[in-house]
């Protein structure tokens, strides 16, 4: 029997994990009953798949028993469960579906229901999109679930950030006049190779004149960039804003960036003040509304006092509300005056949403071109921006 042969499940298992998938109405036809641990996976599963026009709280209908109901107490059972039998992967998945699929939104108004969840970006950006409704008994234990999931991010992603754009920040400050002690010599020697002169009678011993010199300026830790952050809130760029949020708190703690944070439906609100904690930051949003770009990006550009050291970075689907021209207008000159100008279709680690891919393509013939980018290709995107190079945009997402 081949290795490959021996992977193959027995017809018993193969049953089993037929009748797991297709649900209850499947029992006949596989002709598998399920016991212990498979039985209750099965009934989460089923209170959640199990299909049928039951609503939550509903107690007629449909024969199945299948559903949550509607008391935040079956819920929470509910919750425990999936955390049991399911990795956490999974968990956060299910926990999105009950949400969508069950309208359970209103329960996570309920502390212990809180308690019960597995926090991950997508619940934060349930729960921001509830926070104004939520009694003072909920709150704290809210921003308790949120700074939780920030602080993940913020261990997975500040490190590799920082280093990214140090790295990209010394670059971008070489000059080529420096002082004797802010010589840099292992580049000067590479960039002056061409000019060895060999000494006579050495055996071809030599020398390398330096007639370009590459160091740092002296001023290491003064502010080199300043970088703008332009945010949408409108309710499908949730998680956008949760990263978002987790980076300007990075960024602004780098000493050699100026780092603000707007955020923007209708209207445009400066969060900059707050960057010191992520958490304040995203319990200032109100995910939902319409969209005003060009007036967000109005607003930008009047806070940009040296051009040709600002990146500024908009973070949209691109559905906008406002003035279409007028927007394209002040990206147009804001390039032309030096800004480095990034457009995010969502920064997020499920890919791009639902765009404008008209507004999409007008901004790539002003050569910015829109693209989703994750988490972890976002201090790369920094990087080039802030050497001034091409984004290494991800080809299977340029909607060029």
């Amino acid at each position: 029997m081949t290795a490959r042969t021996a992977e193959v499940p027995a017809d018993g298992e193969r049953l089993r994990r037929w009748r797991m998938v297709l649900g209850a109405d499947s029992a006949e036809s596989t002709g598998c009953t399920l016991t212990g641990r498979d039985a209750a996976m099965d009934s989460a599963l089923g209170a959640l798949y199990g299909g049928g026009e039951k609503k939550p709280g509903s107690r007629g209908g449909s024969e199945r028993s299948a559903g949550l109901g509607a008391s935040a107490p079956s819920v929470a059972r509910w919750l425990g469960d999936i955390r049991t039998y399911f990795p956490s992967s999974v968990v956060q998945v299910m926990q999105r579906d009950a949400i969508d699929r069950l309208g359970l939104s209103a329960l996570l108004l309920e502390p212990e229901m809180l308690e019960a969840v597995e926090a991950d970006v997508h619940l934060v950006g349930t729960l921001l999109s509830l926070h104004k409704a939520m009694p003072e008994t909920t709150k704290e234990t809210a921003r308790a679930v949120v700074r939780k999931v920030v602080e993940d991010l913020e261990k997975r992603l500040a490190g590799r950030t920082r280093a990214t754009l140090t790295g990209a920040l010394d670059r971008s400050a070489r000059i080529s006049r420096p002082r004797h002690r802010d010589i840099d010599w292992d580049r000067t020697i590479r960039a002056n190779l061409k000019n060895y002169l060999t000494v006579p009678g050495t055996d071809g011993a030599g020398t390398v004149v330096p007639e370009r010199l590459i160091g740092y300026g002296r001023a290491a830790r003064s502010v080199k960039k300043d970088v703008i952050l332009c945010v949408d809130q409108s309710g499908s760029m949730a998680a956008s804003v949760v990263h978002a949020s987790v980076f300007g708190a990075v960024l602004a703690s780098m000493r050699t960036l100026a780092t603000r944070l707007v955020v923007f439906d209708t209207a445009v609100v400066d969060l900059t003040d707050q960057l010191d904690d992520p958490v304040d930051v995203l319990f200032g949003t109100q995910l939902g509304g319409g969209t005003d770009i060009n007036r967000a990006l109005a607003y930008c550009q009047s806070r940009i006092t040296r051009p040709a050291d600002t990146v500024v970075v908009l973070i949209s689907d691109l559905y906008e509300g406002g003035i279409r021209d007028e927007m394209l207008k002040r990206v147009a000159a804001m390039k032309a005056s030096g800004v480095q100008f990034v457009t995010l279709l969502a920064l997020s680690d499920e890919g791009a949403p639902a765009y404008d891919r008209e507004h999409a393509a007008a901004l790539g013939a002003l050569g910015t071109p829109a693209f989703a980018c994750t988490p972890d290709l976002f201090p790369d995107i920094m990087a080039a921006a802030i050497e001034k190079r091409p984004l290494p945009v991800p080809d299977r997402e340029n909607p060029r």
